[in-house]
């Protein structure tokens, strides 16, 4: 019996591809959303340079998100600094941000240090998307390449003082041109959406269990906006903007994904709160 036992298992693992059984189950992959601040946008008009917003204004959200891939870990965005912590969100004629929780105190609730991220992706070089990337030095550093070399003008510096730890000889930096498999397995990509900023990119994570998400970094600041290509009036190339929130409407079409504009609370609600990650 034991003999007639072990040749069938010995049968079935020579007409089993070599491999078959590791590949057959999704390799581990979460994500997080993670709270990175609020925002009041006092002139909603900004965000449109051929004035659709005309005396409005708006509050969105600031958010960032961790990934786990096997061992590793991956946060994409940084938030608003620390400056901004526990300040009061003024709504009236002036922009206003707050900043409630930092990244490292969200980190610590799911078990992760600091020094356990080892990819730090940036979407675009702005305030609200660099603020704490200073809490994780270790981290090799993805971020375009048109925004990193903007840092080194001088009119940047006040953003390039929250990525120090990146602008030293020998850093570690992955300067990023077009897209980028991030894991090399096709399950992250960091997705060229230039036109916002020179190097701008968003996120696709193809979830085994939700699907694809994409995250929109600043191709659009909101629903309305990216439905009626509404292009802020600070953006640095115009028909890159349109192009790129074409080619973000298409992905998600076409992949059936789950859309998030990083600053809607609309979109973000469709992951599951903190701590909860989405599979």
């Amino acid at each position: 019996m034991k003999f007639r036992s072990l040749t069938l298992i010995a049968t079935l693992l020579l007409s089993t591809p070599l491999g078959a059984a590791e590949n057959s189950a999704p390799l581990p992959l979460q994500l997080w959303r993670l709270d990175c601040g609020q925002l009041w946008v006092a002139n909603l008009d900004d965000m449109s340079d051929t004035h659709a917003h005309v005396g409005k204004n708006l509050r969105v959200t600031s958010s960032c998100y961790l990934l786990r891939h096997g061992d590793n870990y991956l946060l994409w965005d940084a938030g608003l600094p620390h400056s901004e912590l526990g300040k009061p969100l003024t709504q009236g004629k002036e922009d206003s941000q707050t900043l409630a929780i930092t990244l490292v105190q969200q980190l610590a609730q799911i078990g992760v240090r600091p020094a356990q991220i080892g990819k730090l992706g940036i979407s675009h070089y702005h305030f609200d998307h660099i603020g704490q990337a200073e809490d994780f030095p270790q981290a090799t550093l993805l971020m375009g390449r048109g925004d990193f070399e903007l840092l080194g003008e001088p009119e940047h510096a006040w953003r390039a003082k929250h990525l120090g730890a990146w602008m030293k000889p020998g850093a570690r930096t992955q300067l990023v041109a077009g897209d980028l498999d991030v894991f090399g397995d096709g399950s992250v990509t960091m997705l060229a959406l230039p036109g916002h900023t020179p190097g701008h990119h968003g996120l696709l994570v193809k979830l085994p269990r939700l699907g694809p998400v994409l995250l929109s970094g600043d191709v659009a600041h909101f629903r309305e906006n990216l439905d009626s290509s509404g292009v802020p009036s600070y953006n640095t190339d115009r028909a890159q903007s349109l192009a790129s929130m074409d080619r973000y409407r298409e992905l998600g079409r076409n992949l059936k994904a789950t859309v998030i504009i990083q600053h809607d609370e609309r979109d973000i609600a469709k992951l599951p709160a903190f701590p909860q990650a989405a599979e």
